[in-house]
């Protein structure tokens, strides 16, 4: 509910502050006195983009504030809490208008852009009138305001429910069917590069163990020459034999020199010993690091054949084996392709019916919704004097989605005979402002929540027609709060808080004021709206009649 507004500075208005009341609040006043202001500076405070001249001549800036009971609405307080917003039982809106153009927003004194009073504000006023286009007269709005006619709230969760299902279904087929497309596009390449990583089948580490083998072989190749050379040198061709003459030739001498060759002839026999056991170790030693030619070659072939590989996939040695692996998964999901593929399928059909009967579930209860709203509306139209006309609720086919696959929209044809047609573009401005007054009757109780404001909603009707205006418009009011622009004496008549419009001229500049009526200045407004200036007796008593009408 809409209980304070505060205006300064805009447009002819130079300092207004109101306080609303519950129910039925009507403003009257001579054409011209401001009465729209009030509107189209509400409209400002709640995010409308408004008209460039807003702001009062000659004033540096201007500003509105707007105080609201927060209602009982958890997707509000869903988003309050989206937006960072702090509110307890009571929400100020605050937005100034800058000379220079520039427009600054605050939510109970924190600054927010203009995009989240915009979305504050089908939750805390609905403006209804012939230049409405986010109310009824929004066509893309039918389907959400029969939805809330009907209470389809557990058939919307549902379907939503199942069109996300649906959604993550489709994704997922859709996925897997293009990752195998992708697989099948290379499946040669995978199978050949798999079957040649699994021919040769790399070992991590291999590498290394490969080269160090190598390299060991081939020093071991030159070490042996050198080797084989020493054992030819401490062989019998060479210092052993050498020593053996040597010695034959000394033993031959050592005959005739009575032992004096003795020594000599000992420290040649230790020497050959010394060399026959150095021989011992040498081919200890040849035989430790001896090798097969063959055992190198093919070390060095499979070492050569690891690089050649790893440089074709350009990539390390050691990563072939994962990179094996991979190949050999990527081949498994194209072998496995089918299977997964028909997995899928049945989880998209399965999900796809799910979602179907959800739809259907929905359509059915707008259906049954759209019957009862057509029922109820003749009952309301009668007594504005629309009897003949006729008022349908039309559900037609609609893409699939999370609301389900219908299309909600409200036509009318105001006399018999005429083909119907959308609510905004068939009716007349009278004609209109009664289809708005009956289908909000009809739909108030379950929908319930902003305060509802009509523009001289009583355009074009008077008398009995009028009365039956402000009567609805008071029971409309019932529980809630209706704000009401209204040049009709039945309408005013019927209000809980009557506000005078008016105007005056002070040096050279226009103001315009907003008086609260007492009950007593009541009569005589509404006098002066049934008979214009000259207030009489006559004109006070038949003001007195419509108020006491019940």
């Amino acid at each position: 509910m809409l209980h304070a507004l505060d205006i300064r500075d805009m447009l002819i208005i130079d300092r207004l502050a109101l306080e609303f009341a519950p129910g039925l609040n009507v403003l009257t006043g001579e054409t011209g006195a401001g009465k729209s202001i009030l509107l189209d500076c509400l409209n400002f405070v709640l995010g409308g983009r408004g008209r460039a001249d807003l702001l009062r001549q000659g004033a540096d800036s201007g500003q509105v504030t707007a105080a609201f009971d927060v209602p009982d609405n958890p997707d509000l307080r869903a988003l309050l809490a989206q937006q960072g917003i702090d509110a307890d039982d009571e929400l100020i809106l605050r937005r100034v208008n800058a000379a220079d153009g520039r427009k600054t927003a605050f939510i109970n004194g924190q600054r927010v852009p203009a995009e989240t009073l915009r979305l504050l504000a089908p939750f805390l006023l609905e403006i209804h009138g012939q230049h409405d286009d986010r109310g009824i007269l929004n066509p893309k709005a039918h389907r959400a305001i029969l939805d809330a006619f009907a209470g389809t709230d557990p058939e919307r969760d549902l379907c939503r429910a199942a069109w996300q299902q649906l959604r993550k279904a489709r994704t997922a087929l859709d996925a897997a069917e293009a990752a195998v497309a992708a697989q099948k596009a290379e499946e040669d390449y995978l199978r050949h590069s798999s079957a040649e990583i699994n021919d040769l089948a790399p070992q991590p580490g291999e590498e290394q163990t490969l080269d160090t083998r190598r390299r060991q072989m081939q020093a071991a190749e030159k070490t042996a020459q050198s080797i084989c050379a020493a054992q030819q040198a401490m062989g019998y061709d060479g210092a052993e034999g050498a020593i053996v003459t040597a010695i034959r030739w000394l033993e031959d001498a050592a005959r005739h020199l009575d032992g004096a060759m003795d020594e000599a002839l000992e420290t040649l026999s230790r020497a050959q010993n010394e060399l026959a056991s150095a021989g011992q170790l040498v081919d200890r030693v040849v035989d430790s690091i001896a090798f097969d030619p063959h055992e190198l070659e093919s070390c060095e072939e499979r070492l050569f054949a690891l690089r050649a590989l790893a440089r074709k996939h350009q990539c390390q040695v050691d990563d072939l084996p994962a990179l094996g692996a991979e190949f050999d998964q990527k081949l498994a999901l194209v072998d496995g392709a089918d299977a997964q593929i028909a997995d899928l399928s049945r989880a998209l059909t399965a999900a796809q019916a799910n979602y179907d009967a959800a739809a259907q579930a929905l359509s059915a209860a707008r259906r049954a919704a759209a019957a009862e709203l057509d029922a109820a509306m003749p009952a309301e139209l009668a007594p504005l004097k629309m009897e003949r006309a006729v008022f349908e609720t039309r559900l037609t086919p609609a893409d699939p989605g999370p609301e389900g696959v219908d299309e909600v929209s409200f036509v009318v044809a105001t006399n018999p005979g005429t083909p119907a047609g959308p609510l905004g573009k068939i009716a007349s401005g009278g004609e209109l402002s009664r289809f708005l007054l009956a289908l909000k009757l009809c739909l108030r109780a379950p929908l319930g929540g902003p305060t509802m404001i009509f523009d001289e909603i009583d355009r074009g009707v008077g008398g009995a027609t009028a009365d039956a205006v402000g009567k609805r418009l008071a029971r409309l009011a019932e529980g809630g709060q209706v704000l009401v622009v209204t040049h009709a004496p039945q309408v005013a008549a019927k209000a809980q808080q009557h506000m005078l419009v008016s105007k005056s001229v002070e040096g050279d500049q226009t103001f315009s004021r907003v008086t609260i009526l007492p009950q007593a200045d009541r009569v005589d407004e509404i006098a002066r709206m049934l008979s214009g200036d000259q207030l009489t007796d006559a004109a006070r008593a038949a003001a007195q009649a419509l108020m006491d009408m019940p």
